[in-house]
């Protein structure tokens, strides 16, 4: 389970360091093998290669109504792999879907991670907080 989130810096090239708590079971979990893909709101989904496969064969299950999503998940999805510095590469196509510049938000969300331009997840997240509970949170206890 990756939980926690991570402010980095993306170089020009578009690479970031994975966070060093993060590695280790990422390198057990899927030998650094990783699957990046466009998330729906504006973010990018990171998913070692396991978890990937689950999601993409879900994907790729759903009815031909839904074959615009299938495109933007399935069709966005790039492979890559951690690097010798313990770096990751997002494509230029990726990075620009995703409005991603210098500084970033790695945040982990269970079997994979979003990544974020970190304004942007700032804005969203403010917005989040200024908005009511969802009904499946009501009767949750903090």
């Amino acid at each position: 389970m990756f939980q926690g989130a991570s402010s980095l810096a993306m170089d020009a090239k578009g690479r970031f360091a994975v966070p060093t708590r993060h590695r280790e079971v990422l390198q057990a979990l899927c030998a650094g093998q990783l699957t990046v893909t466009r998330h729906p709101e504006g973010c990018l989904m990171v998913f070692p290669r396991p978890a990937w496969e689950a999601f993409r064969d879900r994907i790729a299950a759903l009815p031909m109504s839904a074959a615009g999503w299938k495109r933007v998940f399935l069709g966005n999805a790039m492979d890559v792999e951690i690097d010798s510095a313990a770096r990751l590469l997002i494509s230029p196509e990726l990075r620009a879907a995703a409005g991603l510049e210098r500084e970033v938000m790695l945040l982990g969300m269970g079997s994979h991670f979003e990544l974020w331009d970190a304004p942007s997840y700032a804005k969203h997240e403010a917005q989040v907080m200024q908005s009511e509970l969802p009904d499946a949170l009501k009767d949750f206890s903090f």
